[in-house]
């Protein structure tokens, strides 16, 4: 991706800008590998410079590329951010990739709070805020969850780069569908390239987040679990499913294994969990939860079946395009039926989501409206399609347009 010429990406910026100039509140951005937080600390610095910080005043650290590859202790983490500091003067301080120095936590607290440095810090896991980091950073800190492009950022920095965007944009949406959102993969010109730079990415991942941190005594079972949970994106998962459907393979695997391996995947930023949320009792379920790929490309990247479902995929889009926007998300059960999405932000706005590709026929239309009108409680109904909509509003549900939706950047309301 070219360095003089950075895509910004706003909704990401717009939760962060508040605090640049905070030097008690440390900024933590959190996200799957090559999701785009490097180049988020540059659209930040560019801002810095804008308003007319000097370049003196601005300190980057990425700890995975020359010259800082080399450092891999507290010590001489301190001792290089000491050697950029060259006056009392407000400084930026952003270190790419902290989690690649065990026992930075103190180094970086030391920092906070003296009244003349703003600190951002990056990490590829959810390693970077362990409990001990939570233990170790004494003072405030926010977090920013960054995910892969949704389908607005995906048209608009096609755009913003030059790239050909298709003039029917329902062909654009399917074009990212196969091969997703990871910013870097748009500078590639076909798919096959943009395919093994997903397969890229996940090898990176195993290699640098998970075995460095995890202890995987057989990595064929660890890739067993990750394939099950990736095939089985958007639907009720539990791990007695998962043993029984081994077992009946005559495959063992330990239920405490199970559950240790998706865990990992989970910290990796590969999969993002959804609870099961009952609706009458307001209780989270215990046991099935459905588990979501933080982008779709992972499915593909990993299977030869390109053809679409669009039960699991359109569900993907929509929780990960909501969740970009801070929306809290689970799944809805009322009795036997289940709401696709119980969509939640802040203390007051909540939402009811059902998802699918259309609902031409009577007893789709029904079945996607059943737990609809089971719902007691006044709290907006939406339901998303994928077709064309000819009446907005159906027994007080709305009815929505997804690709509409996404492209042109909407809030639920």
């Amino acid at each position: 991706m070219r360095e003089d010429k950075i895509y910004k990406r706003e909704t990401y910026l717009s939760k962060i800008r508040g605090f640049y100039d905070d030097d008690e509140t440390i900024k933590v951005i959190v996200g799957i590998r090559r999701c785009g937080k490097s180049f988020l600390l540059k659209s930040i610095i560019e801002e810095l410079l804008e308003k007319g910080v000097k370049s003196k005043d601005i300190i980057y650290i990425r700890l995975d590329k020359r010259p800082y590859k080399s450092i891999k202790t507290p010590e001489q983490l301190e001792e290089t951010i000491e050697s950029l500091v060259q006056d009392d003067d407000f400084k930026y301080l952003f270190i790419d990739e902290v989690q690649n120095i065990k026992g930075y936590e103190e180094v970086i607290d030391s920092y906070r709070g003296e009244g003349n440095m703003s600190i951002f810090i990056t990490g590829s896991n959810s390693y970077l805020l362990s409990g001990e980091l939570a233990t170790k950073l004494t003072g405030r800190k926010i977090e920013i969850e960054m995910l892969p492009l949704n389908f607005f950022e995906y048209v608009d920095m096609k755009r913003f780069y030059a790239k050909n965007v298709n003039d029917n944009i329902y062909v654009e949406f399917q074009q990212y569908i196969r091969e997703g959102g990871f910013p870097g993969s748009i500078m590639y010109n076909n798919n096959e390239d943009r395919i093994r730079y997903t397969q890229n990415i996940i090898q990176d991942i195993f290699q640098k987040d998970i075995k460095p941190n995890e202890k995987i005594k057989n990595p064929e079972f660890f890739r067993t679990i990750q394939t099950f949970i990736v095939n089985n994106f958007g639907s009720m998962i539990s791990v007695n499913k998962i043993k029984n459907y081994y077992k009946g393979k005559n495959v063992n695997i330990d239920e405490r294994t199970i559950e240790r391996y998706i865990n990992i995947l989970e910290n990796a930023k590969i999969l993002y969990k959804c609870e099961a949320f009952d609706i009458k009792s307001k209780e989270v379920l215990k046991g099935e939860r459905k588990y979501y790929l933080a982008d779709l490309s992972i499915y593909y990247a990993l299977n030869t079946d390109v053809r679409i479902n669009y039960g699991p995929v359109l569900e993907n889009v929509i929780h990960n395009y909501l969740k970009s926007k801070d929306y809290h998300l689970s799944v809805g059960k009322i009795g036997k039926l289940e709401c696709d999405f119980i969509a939640r932000k802040g203390n007051e706005d909540y939402f009811y989501l059902q998802i699918s590709k259309n609902i031409d026929e009577e007893k789709t239309a029904e079945r996607e409206y059943r737990p609809f009108y089971q719902i007691k409680d006044m709290y907006p109904r939406y339901l998303f399609v994928l077709d064309m909509i000819f009446q907005n509003n159906i027994d007080g549900v709305k009815n929505v347009n997804i690709v509409d939706f996404i492209y042109n950047n909407k809030e639920l309301k």
